[in-house]
């Protein structure tokens, strides 16, 4: 459970006076990209704890996420990056009104716990770092690992790492440095905090980074509109950030 401070609190109980209509508990249900799921997860446990309320969450690369929404999954509230939460906003699923930005993600590095701790500061250094390993995991679907692809490209780097490259499910890239499996695994950095077993070496390199924001909105058909908008409210509120940051994440404006 993520520690609460005094500005967090208030934010907590401003919720609750925001809830305080509802006549009992109820059980929202997220849909969410995987990129965002430590801050997901810390997010909707302070909203359990504030409003007494249940959030179940369900995990999907950002692909298969809309392709829940598209065939019918009944859902309260998504949280996905802006062009794909766009995307079923426009097919109707989703509630325009209600769309927030949450922040954005850079990518990272991480290894296995206990491994020696690579330099990737520089671009050179991020080049060594992915030549010296034997492999490394990237999600095979979504924004990110198709950027990691593009970069490998454009680093001049496809011919001695195409061997190396170990694409891999958004449920399991990380989990598979802490098995052994892969040496490294190059992935949006929040998705690495608080895995066991991981270690987080750092972002890649300014000039090679790419950000990749999420957003939050409330399903079409929520059973539960009001307490859904509550929480989107709640993971888009200042206080949030002191949850969001020391896991990777930081507030922008998005333009649009």
């Amino acid at each position: 459970m993520t520690r609460f401070t005094t500005q967090g609190a208030r934010l907590l109980a401003t919720v609750l006076m925001a809830l305080s209509a509802s006549a009992q508990a109820v059980e929202l249900k997220v849909l969410s990209g995987n990129g965002s799921r430590p801050a997901v997860i810390a997010l909707c446990q302070q909203f359990e704890a504030a409003t007494g309320h249940k959030v179940a969450v369900e995990f999907a690369v950002n692909p298969r996420a809309k392709k829940k929404i598209q065939d019918g999954e009944a859902f309260d509230v998504t949280v996905l990056n802006p062009p794909t939460l766009d995307q079923v906003i426009q097919s109707g699923q989703v509630r325009a009104d209600t769309r927030r930005v949450i922040g954005r993600i850079g990518l990272g590095v991480g290894i296995r716990q206990g491994a020696p701790l690579p330099d990737i500061r520089s671009v050179e250094g991020f080049k060594k770092t992915l030549l010296a390993t034997r492999s490394v995991a990237y999600p095979g679907e979504g924004a990110s690992g198709i950027y990691f692809e593009s970069l490998i490209q454009r680093l001049g780097l496809e011919a001695e790492m195409k061997p190396r490259m170990r694409p891999m499910s958004g449920e399991y890239n990380v989990e598979g440095v802490a098995r052994g499996e892969v040496d490294m695994v190059v992935v949006v950095a929040s998705r690495m905090y608080g895995v066991p077993g991981v270690q987080v070496v750092g972002l890649i390199p300014d000039e090679l980074q790419t950000w990749i924001g999420f957003a939050a909105a409330v399903a079409t058909r929520s059973a539960h509109p009001a307490e859904a908008q509550a929480l989107v409210r709640f993971m888009t509120s200042p206080p949030a950030d002191l949850t969001l940051r020391p896991i990777g994440i930081e507030p922008f404006v998005e333009a649009r």
